[in-house]
């Protein structure tokens, strides 16, 4: 069904994998499409499946989820997509340093591989929609012990206006379109606008990469 979620399995261990097939394929409109053993088959996959969301373990031969996620979003590979791919990483490990490059790649949070169902299939919603799979707080802290902060912002950010720099912040404190409107006094439709408008001028895929933004330049 053209609706339904489509999702790419990404883990060495093919149990692993199976168990989550038979979890998100008795999920209402998400359905798995494919599956890799290690990040060479993920990165060809994505090409030629094309999956909405990919489940990515961090951890395996050959090539792993780190550089995996940096291939999957290389401009050259973004630029050719009719869709966008969003990337969840799997850890065994909280807070999990290479989540973090992973995140800085261009995935949209990670997961523990002992999460339950129910948080699985949220998080593949989520993510689906252009946000987060991890606490705003978790992801600084993530962000925080990858890099320093630059100096200064680039040029771009100079070009955003007041009102789109005040949700600027607000999205990378990690706020809903929700709680945007009401601190700054505008429709949810409004604040819509402007993070469309954001991630269009600093070029930037979604809210979780305003987030990453922010940290790399310290603007939060």
């Amino acid at each position: 069904m053209g609706d339904e979620i489509s999702v790419l399995l990404v883990d060495d261990q093919e149990l692993f994998r199976e168990g989550v097939r038979v979890i998100i394929d008795a999920q209402d409109g998400m359905r798995v499409i494919g599956a890799a053993g290690n990040g060479i088959e993920a990165v060809r996959l994505v090409e030629e499946l094309r999956p909405d969301v990919v489940l990515m373990d961090i951890r395996m031969p050959e090539m792993d989820g780190v550089e995996a996620s940096r291939q999957i979003f290389a401009p050259e590979r973004i630029a050719r997509r009719a869709k966008p791919v969003r990337v969840i990483v799997l850890t065994t490990f909280n807070l999990d340093d290479r989540a973090a490059t992973a995140i800085r790649h261009g995935a949209s949070g990670f997961l523990l591989k002992d999460t339950t169902p129910l948080m699985l299939r949220d998080a593949i919603r989520t993510v689906h929609g252009g946000n987060a799979v991890l606490a705003p707080q978790d992801l600084a802290t993530l962000l925080d012990r990858q890099f320093e902060a630059e100096a200064a912002p680039p040029p771009a950010f100079l070009g955003l206006t007041d009102k789109e720099r005040e949700v600027f912040t607000a999205v990378a404190r990690g706020l809903s379109n929700a709680e945007i409107a009401g601190s700054v006094f505008a429709s949810e439709s409004t604040v819509k606008t402007h993070v469309g408008a954001i991630l269009r001028k600093l070029a930037l895929r979604d809210r979780v990469q305003i987030v990453v933004f922010a940290y790399e330049h310290g603007l939060v």
